[in-house]
């Protein structure tokens, strides 16, 4: 399952998780978005008991994407313990985001 973060909710769910939270910024109007988001869904499926998986919109959360540098879309952050922990940037296939986040 996927969880939607927003500004609101993005500390509860995310940095005072004590899974390692994997977090995607996108938005609707973006194609590469679009594509990875299947992979973040397998992602989020394979790994739910160990893994908590949720996405930013970008657009609605601007002050989100700001704090944590996202300057271009899709970006997918793994956070552990309250801290980023990998990043990948753009459209790539499962294995290697999974590799580019350290996982």
């Amino acid at each position: 399952m996927i969880i939607t973060l927003t500004e609101a909710n993005f500390e509860e769910q995310v940095l005072k998780n004590t899974k390692p939270v994997i977090v995607d910024f996108w938005a609707t109007w973006c194609g590469p978005c679009k594509m990875l988001g299947p992979v973040i869904e397998t992602i989020a499926e394979e790994n739910a008991d160990s893994i908590v998986v949720g996405k930013v919109d970008v657009d609605a959360n601007n002050m989100l994407a700001a704090k944590y540098g996202v300057m271009s879309i899709p970006t997918v952050i793994l956070f552990k313990n309250g801290e980023p922990a990998g990043k990948s940037l753009g459209f790539v296939p499962k294995q290697k985001l999974m590799s580019n986040l350290g996982l």
